[in-house]
């Protein structure tokens, strides 16, 4: 008879993904994995058919739970698109910045999955942003602006990282947003 399981897997990859976030993909030992969500080995191939599943369904659970829902909030537009610069690149458990953005650096060594998941998380906050923007400026070249308010908050993710000010990450927004709104 098989032992009861001890743990979530909501409460796993909750745990898990402050590893992955710190050490990327190919860094994160099965041992800080172990070590962080409590769970043994066994316990986690039980769970996750090892550490790519283990790694998908992190970046799965991040993806749910981006806080995309700032760009829906009614009346659609200008303020949405600032809140989501100033709150999306956020700080969880210690890491910086968004760990999709962060994923990306080793899209030469991640798996396939987790690669289109990533694509599909760019595409859906790029059509958010969108129709944001399209609510201000119906005539403007949405797609245009959506995709540079989309490279501005992937710097800003990164720069997270280099210990950004919350003052000097404002100032950005703010300057940004003077621009968008004065086109």
């Amino acid at each position: 008879m098989a032992r009861p399981r001890n743990f979530s897997r909501e409460g796993v990859l909750e745990k898990a993904l402050p590893v992955f976030w710190k050490h990327g993909f190919a860094d994160a030992s099965l041992q800080e994995l172990e070590k962080a969500t409590g769970v043994n080995k066994s316990g986690l191939y039980s769970e996750f058919s090892g550490k790519e599943e283990l790694f998908l369904e992190s970046l799965r659970f991040y993806l749910d739970r981006m806080q995309l829902g700032l760009l829906m909030v009614e009346p659609l537009g200008w303020d949405n698109v600032e809140q989501f610069l100033k709150l999306g690149p956020r700080t969880t458990e210690g890491q910086k910045g968004c760990f999709a953005v962060s994923s990306m650096r080793e899209l030469a060594i991640l798996p396939p999955a987790a690669i289109e998941m990533l694509g599909q998380g760019r595409v859906q906050l790029k059509q958010l942003i969108a129709r944001n923007i399209e609510a201000e400026k119906p005539k403007a070249d949405v797609n245009d602006l959506a995709s540079m308010v989309l490279t501005f908050y992937t710097g800003l993710s990164v720069e997270q990282n280099l210990k950004s000010s919350r003052a000097a990450t404002g100032r950005k927004v703010a300057n940004l947003m003077r621009v968008l709104r004065s086109r």
